[in-house]
This record gives C-alpha cells, sequence and structure tokens, in this order.
C-alpha cells in the first residue's frame, strides 16, 4: 500500500483550496458532486493528494462538521486489491466501516476502517 490522500472536512472546499494551492504549490485537479459533497482534490509533489470534503447537504461530513469541526477527517491508502486488503484487515480483527468495496470519489472503489481499530483515525483503502 501506499499513501494516497489526506481528506479534510470543511464548510466550503473553493475557499480552503486556494490557500493550500499556493502554501503547498499544489494545483487542483478534480473536483466533483459526489454523496451529498462537493470534492476538491489538489495534487501535492512528490505523490498523493489533499480531497477537501464540503457537505452540500445532510450525511457523514456534514455530521463531522458539526460534531468536531473542520479538519482532517480520514486519510487514504491506495492498493491493487481491495478486497484482499479487506480480506487481510478482517484476518488482524480490524472492525470494518464497509464489508465490501462501494464507489467512492472519482470513479475508485473505496472502503473504510473502523477507527476504533486504527488509533482514532478513519482509514480509507482505494483501488483506483
Amino acid at each position: 500500500m501506499r499513501f494516497d490522500h489526506a481528506g479534510i472536512a470543511t464548510r466550503d472546499a473553493a475557499d480552503l483550496a486556494e490557500p493550500f494551492a499556493d502554501l503547498l504549490d499544489a494545483p487542483v485537479v478534480h473536483e466533483e458532486t459526489f454523496d451529498g459533497m462537493e470534492v476538491v482534490f489538489l495534487e501535492l509533489d512528490g505523490g498523493g493528494f489533499l480531497e477537501l470534503l464540503e457537505p452540500t447537504e445532510g450525511g457523514a461530513i456534514a455530521d463531522y462538521l458539526d460534531r468536531e469541526g473542520p479538519g482532517i477527517h480520514h486519510v487514504a491508502f491506495a492498493t491493487d486489491d481491495l478486497p484482499g486488503a479487506l480480506d487481510r484487515a478482517r484476518d488482524l480483527g480490524v472492525d470494518l466501516v464497509d464489508e465490501e468495496p462501494r464507489p467512492g470519489a472519482w470513479g475508485h472503489e473505496v472502503a473504510f476502517l473502523h477507527p476504533r481499530s486504527t488509533g482514532g483515525v478513519l482509514v480509507e483503502f482505494v483501488e483506483k
């Protein structure tokens, strides 16, 4: 596995994209409305992305913002075998949010691991 992105919950993805783009010299490379969110990806030099998540309706990100406020929501790792990665997590006793892969942003398949099994960090596996 390799680092893919850090997901950041925000109330205004476009507004947050500008300072990150300038500060990190990280251009916006993808934007979409997906699953009740505006999603903006900025590409980091050396690999990986920042994913800015702005809710457009109720849902997981809106709930997270109400509960925790803006900030890092999850860390994602890329895999070439998402079902195999989930099997390995199960074998290791990791609690899963998603028992099976599901559609994610940018047309990728994703699955999340429960933070109670990963030191309080919501972990996402991504297969491109």
